[in-house]
């Protein structure tokens, strides 16, 4: 898909009618948006293109881990217990990353967590987003009783921290991955839903919804049609963001024993089995603490990109840093 912008002006140069005018056109060339340009500018992005490539990485890892972890993650060795990064094993492989307080491999153990981590942040944002979308279109777009006890609901569950609530409801239905990523959407929803609702109600009066009520169109098919895709930018990039958020909250409460239970692995637990010896086992904390940071990190890189490709201004002004040969033909004269 490309999408192209021709801009011209005509000048009618004449005193009166009798006058033949002269017709000056000015074209100020053609700017292209298409796949190629954004890739290049990506590479050009060295931040955001190591963001991405961690991200890929990361992603490729979680979903292979079962098949390319290199020792079993829940195979325990005493004699092993607390060895340091590249320590040979009995196998004769190499422990790259040492080992934990029961022998067992921990770059094998972050893999699965990996797995665990990731999963658990992306159905998380899928919950939430899609209950939080939901509400706040139907909210948005009906106003009314139905906005005032939606926007109610939301007003009271931000009244409450999100992990008090989350350690709160934990304590009492206990810990677990499908209790953990319920418990996260509940608590993240209300924000999806206030942005959903926010850009529903500026929609709601716009030419072409009153266009489609004209015509007959459905409540359900406006929604759907015509509200829905003019929502997903700026809901894509704020999942992007509640992903980092909720990896930050999984892994918060697997350290405080609420979520994750053993002896299954996730980074959080990891950073939690490895508190007791960081003295002595540094390593633990050191490269668990490491890749949830990173992870964050990356996250939130891309989201910053996201969002500057889903804005029209700053889509021009970030692709203008990256194609100015391409776009004025002035400067390469120069």
């Amino acid at each position: 898909m490309r999408i192209s912008i021709r801009a011209s002006a005509t000048i009618d140069m004449g005193t009166n009618m009798s006058e033949p005018a002269t017709k000056v056109t000015i074209a100020t060339g053609k700017v292209g948006l298409s796949p190629g340009m954004l890739v290049r500018g990506l590479l050009r992005d060295k931040v955001t293109l190591f963001a991405c490539l961690f991200l890929t990485i990361l992603a490729t890892v979680a979903v292979c881990a079962p098949w390319i972890t290199p020792h079993d993650p829940m195979d325990q060795n005493l004699f092993m217990r607390h060895k340091p990064p590249m320590t040979s094993a009995d196998s004769g492989l190499v422990h790259i990353l040492g080992t934990d307080a029961l022998g067992r491999d921990l770059l094998s153990r972050l893999m699965m967590g990996a797995q665990v981590s990731l999963s658990i942040g992306l159905l998380g944002v899928l919950v939430s987003g899609t209950f939080g979308v939901t509400l706040g279109l139907i909210a948005g777009y009906y106003r009314g009783w139905i906005d005032d006890i939606i926007m109610r609901a939301v007003d009271v569950m931000l009244g409450f921290p999100t992990l008090l609530v989350a350690l709160f409801v934990l304590f009492v239905i206990g810990g677990g991955y499908v209790n953990l990523v319920l418990v996260l959407a509940l608590t993240r929803w209300m924000i999806y839903a206030r942005v959903a609702r926010g850009m529903t109600m500026s929609l709601r009066e716009e030419p072409f919804i009153e266009g489609a009520r004209v015509i007959g169109a459905s409540d359900f098919r406006i929604i759907t049609r015509h509200l829905w895709p003019n929502l997903l930018s700026p809901v894509l990039v704020l999942a992007t963001l509640e992903v980092a958020r909720l990896i930050l909250a999984e892994s918060a409460l697997s350290f405080l024993g609420f979520g994750i239970q053993p002896p299954s692995s996730s980074w959080g637990l990891e950073v939690a089995g490895g508190r007791s010896y960081i003295t002595t086992a540094w390593w633990i904390v050191t490269f668990s603490g490491a890749i949830i940071f990173l992870t964050a990190l990356s996250l939130n890189l891309l989201a910053n990109w996201l969002r500057a490709l889903a804005d029209p201004v700053q889509r021009w002004r970030w692709l203008s840093k990256h194609t100015a040969s391409q776009t004025n033909p002035l400067k390469e004269r120069q």
